[in-house]
């Protein structure tokens, strides 16, 4: 039963949420032991349109990714391509590629949707869910702080469904949303009542400043579960040719990543890295074919291993 309200759970779906989630709750896969820096990519399938989901998923391997982030329309639609498939053959293609899925980002549900997914992420012991946030925006200052924590507080019973399905729901710093400054993202960190609740980090909806973003990466830590390697550019949103459009990749647009890569070793972060960017028009494939989209996304890699290894030698 799926509940009709935007903001409250139906306890009988609760309750049977909660039976059904004994022995699957994530103890995060993405963490290892020895609190040492790693890179752990996921692979959006979003960033080759609307490419079927067959051609999608060998690419995970060639990008060193073990995740697919799943997307559905307008910038992809994979979700899609999945009901239409049937869960049975989702799960032989992953299996057959060796790949998990890793995260469902869903800006179309909201934060107060997403009960409409917990049952599917926990049969494919997916971890991760990525949305925007929801309330008033351009505040600051106290009037920021007091939306944030109504935000939380009507995220709590979110978080607890969340939870027992063995998922963290991630929320963006998207442009134009209540979640959008540095200070609703610590204050979204200091208020949240668990774990579950944590932060996806877009450079790009962010002063493109590296020193800046760095210090923020600082303070948000273990918060933080998804990193986007994404920059600003010359923008996501008018026509331009690809070459100016592929700005927004690491290490193709003026944004040093240096220090930005030198923060996330420094809290040794070992939360998912997407190597991202939104194409005009949303649906499109970053490049025309699959294969050169992989390669772009590998370039953009190398790109963040190079400052890595620079981070990591003190250079």
């Amino acid at each position: 039963m799926i509940p009709s309200s935007n903001h409250a759970i139906n306890r009988r779906t609760f309750h049977a949420l909660a039976a059904g989630a004994v022995g699957s709750l994530w103890t995060g896969s993405a963490v290892a032991a020895d609190a040492k820096f790693r890179w752990n990519y996921m692979l959006p399938s979003c960033m080759y349109g609307y490419s079927k989901l067959a051609e999608i998923l060998p690419e995970a391997k060639k990008i060193g990714a073990t995740h697919i982030d799943i997307w559905p329309k307008v910038h992809g639609d994979q979700r899609e391509q999945i009901e239409a498939m049937g869960e049975e053959k989702f799960a032989q293609l992953l299996e057959e590629n060796d790949v998990k899925l890793g995260c469902l980002t869903h800006y179309d549900l909201g934060p107060f949707g997403l009960q409409k997914e917990f049952a599917f992420a926990q049969r494919f012991d997916c971890p991760l869910m990525v949305t925007g946030g929801s309330g008033p925006k351009g505040l600051k200052g106290a009037e920021l702080k007091q939306a944030v924590a109504t935000f939380v507080e009507k995220m709590k019973p979110h978080i607890e469904m969340a939870e027992l399905s063995g998922v963290t729901i991630a929320i963006e710093n998207h442009a134009n949303n209540l979640i959008f400054s540095p200070d609703s993202l610590r204050w979204l960190l200091e208020m949240r009542p668990s774990k579950h609740l944590a932060i996806a980090l877009a450079p790009y909806h962010l002063p493109q400043d590296p020193q800046q973003l760095a210090k923020l990466i600082r303070e948000l830590g273990e918060g933080m579960v998804m990193f986007y390697a994404w920059e600003h550019g010359d923008g996501a949103h008018d026509p331009l040719p690809t070459q100016q459009q592929l700005k927004q990749m690491p290490g193709r647009g003026p944004l040093d990543f240096q220090p930005i890569v030198q923060s996330l070793v420094d809290i040794r972060y070992q939360g998912w890295t997407e190597v991202f960017m939104h194409p005009v028009p949303r649906g499109i494939p970053i490049l025309p074919t699959v294969a050169e989209t992989t390669a772009e996304i590998v370039r953009g890699k190398n790109y963040l291993h190079q400052c890595a290894l620079k981070a990591q030698q003190g250079t």
